[in-house]
């Protein structure tokens, strides 16, 4: 026989049978921060709009979804967080799509505490000694009165887990923020810190979760959209 036509080949990844596909979506570039107007807050966090590049590559990961959707790699769900940001983000795939955005607060990003409204951003620029701390102990909570990583996690994963009880053998897209994407995958493979900090805007992540609750991460940080054509 054959060898070529012999055997077990191997194959392409496939989900299991009840699982469910998360790609999780960073919020495109929001306004610039500046030292005397800090950014509106809503529930205590800072809630800026996006910047005209945000739009820019909001419509680009828009587009690539909807063509994969298109494809036949179907979106059955649309999630985003309570901040505005997700929100416009998710508008050019929700009109493509013809999906109305769900709203899941507990999927908003870490609280900075005394840094909320644009301070981290200005704190980082100036080379703050307190934003030198917190990278090398990789905790939110260096900042006085921010979020610890033990909260921020145990609260995104009752939001994450309520979405994926919602939706077997379907794939939904959830628009979120850079530290609840970096959370999210560094608790999935099990290490601590800031691991997968970095994502980009509008990066495209892949998380898969089965029947019995077991997690797969199966992509970081994806743009490929930003630097092709708009289709």
């Amino acid at each position: 026989m054959d060898d070529e036509h012999d055997g077990i080949p191997q194959r392409r990844f496939s989900l299991p049978a009840g699982a469910t596909k998360v790609l999780l979506v960073r919020h495109g570039a929001s306004a610039h921060a500046h030292p005397d107007r800090p950014f509106p807050l809503k529930d205590g966090h800072g809630d800026p709009p996006l910047a005209p590049e945000g739009h820019e590559q909001a419509r680009r990961v828009g587009a690539r979804l909807a063509a994969e959707h298109a494809a036949g790699r179907t979106i059955d769900a649309l999630y985003v967080t309570s901040l505005t940001r997700t929100h416009e983000t998710a508008a050019p795939l929700a009109s493509l799509l013809g999906l109305v955005p769900v709203e899941v607060p507990e999927l908003r990003e870490v609280h900075l505490g005394e840094w909320e409204g644009g301070a981290l951003r200005l704190k980082a620029a100036e080379g703050h000694p307190l934003y030198t701390e917190l990278l090398a102990q990789q905790r939110w909570d260096v900042i006085p009165g921010a979020e610890s990583s033990e909260a921020f996690g145990e609260r995104l994963w009752a939001g994450l887990r309520r979405v994926v009880a919602a939706h077997p053998d379907q794939t939904v897209v959830a628009v979120v923020h850079g530290g609840v994407i970096g959370q999210l995958l560094a608790d999935t493979v099990g290490v601590q810190g800031f691991t997968f900090a970095g994502a980009e805007n509008t990066s495209i992540s892949e998380l898969v979760v089965d029947a019995s609750g077991r997690w797969w991460l199966r992509r970081f940080n994806d743009t490929a959209h930003l630097d092709a054509p708009l289709p």
